[in-house]
């Protein structure tokens, strides 16, 4: 069954100095973009993530500090990789809780703004995991019948997760093709960040997720507590999350906009079928 694409769509993959988002930087990223049409175009780089790479990230993705010392920073490779990731929905194995919220950390840390606004994000991994309880290369066995060779690196990774999804489409006749059903059944939950500190509840307002106002609304928090906005601001919170809050402190400060009584009349006759 064929993947149905209204747009390209961006499969990627990342390697690491650690699993921390906040903290965290990335030291290679392979990207391969699908064109509604087929076509495929494929970028791999390694970063130098200007940190030390801990021995224990290294032992499993096989990247040294020696390997990267003389690669481009993320800061130098942002530009273009902004540009080729522009307009595209996101695809990879475990994105929806890593790759996408550790890309978007880099991104804003090299002063380009990322949003998931008008995008898709299809998550292998939860597809996988809500139908056979797997790992990676477990599932490129499971439905490809290959072993995964070349496994945690960032370019074999990245074809596994685009081809599992390829032979998961045609495994399961419920999932969907298009990328909005994909996406949908790929997220565990709606979040407001990609972290999960701000989730939305079933009135679609954002909501506290941890913490002392866990559950509370965060209009109804910073309402009551004008100061807690500038705590998170400055306390260790991914730049994406702290991004979330200040568009909600600056909406809450936009005066309402209050309908006049033709809007309201019009309304009604739209609501009733009215002439």
């Amino acid at each position: 069954m064929k993947l149905n694409l209204e747009k390209p769509i961006v499969f990627f993959d990342l390697e690491t100095t650690g699993v921390n988002i906040g903290t965290d930087r990335i030291v290679e990223i392979a990207i391969l973009k699908v064109f509604p049409n087929g076509n495929k175009e494929r970028k791999t780089w390694l970063v130098n993530p200007e940190v030390e790479i801990p021995k224990e990230a290294s032992d499993i993705h096989g990247i040294t500090n020696e390997q990267v010392v003389t690669e481009p920073t993320f800061k130098a490779l942002a530009p273009q990789i902004s540009e080729l990731i522009e307009g595209c929905d996101l695809a990879g194995f475990n994105s929806n809780r890593f790759d996408i919220p550790l890309l978007a950390e880099e991104l804003m840390r090299a002063g380009i703004d990322f949003n998931m606004n008008n995008r898709k994000a299809i998550d292998v991994q939860v597809i996988f995991h809500k139908k056979e309880q797997r790992t990676l290369g477990a599932g490129y066995q499971f439905y490809c019948g290959k072993e995964l060779e070349g496994a945690h690196g960032a370019e074999a990774d990245t074809n596994a997760t685009y081809e599992i999804l390829l032979a998961q489409l045609e495994k399961y006749s419920d999932i969907g093709t298009s990328v909005a059903d994909l996406s949908a059944f790929s997220t565990h939950g709606k979040r407001a960040d990609f972290a999960g500190f701000i989730l939305m509840n079933e009135e679609e307002q954002e909501i506290f997720s941890f913490g002392k106002y866990k559950g509370r609304t965060v209009e109804d928090v910073f309402k009551e507590n004008p100061g807690y906005n500038a705590w998170m601001q400055s306390a260790d919170f991914p730049l994406y999350t702290k991004k979330v809050l200040r568009e909600i402190k600056e909406r809450m400060s936009m005066p309402k906009q209050t309908m006049t009584d033709e809007e309201k009349l019009q309304a009604l006759q739209q609501k009733f079928n009215l002439k």
